[in-house]
């Protein structure tokens, strides 16, 4: 029997996209009582939903644009739930496939308590990993430009100025100076200045590393690692942001997409390629950390070393990019700093 003045929870299920939305309001029971579609704007979600004066508990799936919405909702849902898009298809798989069953579903799923939730960082964070995202990709182009210079010289028999780094200012002087035939000469200039813009916008973020990194124990902990300098423990601790949701390292780097896909059938596994899937940028993260760990490292290098005998450089790059990942975890969590075994 409900109690007078005690209003029963509402559930909603979005299926949010870019232009519209499409959302269903369903009873405790699992009656429908409102299918909707909205322009997914604030204003609009706002209309369609601020007019109920109950409980409302609010689920969407963590698209590539969900930061706006679940924003949105959360100003007027007393709870807003993120769910993992991949293991709600694995529950809930259908054969026609629409907005307004989708949105139902997700309804479903919320009222049964069966969604399978995706960690959802505030908006503040998401903001910083953009900007931490932008600096990687960055630096990710230049180092494409790098290679395509050289390969560029290689073309041509140039004596090469005596110094440590061609990229680095005298070495820029001399790139800038230097006249190879056309269409070449053009393409290595092209080159060289899209170097410098992104030489130039990278360090522009520098200052916003040293802010974030100043008086953050995780930071701390995480620039202890080797390998691991300022950017990427900054990197590292805003991808992640709440170490606590994973249980113990293996978990972590399954997360980061280091660990080999398995495949068992009856007394027989297998191991395959990496699966790829969790958090790219961490995976570019521990994997970009690996040379100056090898080189800093003693007892990493040696561990490198082993595989490398056995599997090759590939997989033994990747196995101490996963060892990383799992000491990342373990100082962490831990809070204690990186000690050589």
């Amino acid at each position: 029997m409900q109690l007078k003045g005690v209003h029963k929870m509402l559930y909603v299920g979005v299926d949010a996209h870019k232009a519209t939305s499409q959302i269903a309001v369903m009873e405790q029971d699992g009656r429908v009582i409102r299918r909707r579609r909205v322009c997914s704007r604030r204003a609009d979600v706002h209309e369609a939903l601020g007019r109920y004066r109950r409980p409302m508990k609010v689920v969407l799936e963590a698209g590539y644009n969900w930061g706006p919405m679940y924003d949105w909702l959360g100003e007027i849902a007393d709870d807003v739930v993120l769910a993992h898009p991949a293991k709600v298809r694995a529950i809930a798989d259908a054969r026609i496939k629409t907005d307004a069953i989708d949105s139902e579903t997700l309804a479903h799923l919320l009222r049964a308590d069966l969604i399978p939730e995706a960690y959802a960082p505030s908006k503040d964070v998401r903001a910083i990993k953009r900007v931490l995202r932008q600096r990687m990709f960055f630096v990710r182009v230049r180092a494409m430009l790098r290679n395509r210079v050289h390969a560029l010289l290689a073309q041509h028999s140039v004596e090469q100025p005596k110094v440590s780094d061609i990229f680095g200012n005298g070495g820029l002087r001399w790139l800038r100076g230097l006249r190879l035939p056309d269409p070449d000469g053009a393409v290595l200039q092209e080159d060289v200045g899209l170097f410098e813009v992104l030489t130039e916008r990278i360090g522009a973020t520098e200052e916003l590393i040293k802010e974030l990194s100043a008086g953050d124990e995780a930071v701390d902990y995480l620039k202890s690692l080797p390998g691991i300098g300022e950017f990427l423990s900054v990197l590292i601790r805003y991808e992640v942001d709440d170490i606590k949701r994973f249980r113990e390292p293996k978990k972590f780097a399954a997360y980061t997409g280091l660990v080999p896909s398995t495949y068992a059938s009856g007394n027989r596994m297998v191991h395959g390629r990496l699966t790829k899937r969790g958090n790219k940028w961490l995976r570019w993260a521990f994997v970009e950390a690996v040379w100056p760990a090898v080189r800093k490292s003693p007892w990493l290098r040696g561990y490198y070393e082993r595989i490398k005998k056995r599997r090759g450089v590939k997989d033994a790059k990747v196995a101490t990019a996963r060892k990383l990942a799992e000491l990342a975890h373990t100082v962490w969590t831990q809070r204690r700093y990186y000690e050589e075994r």
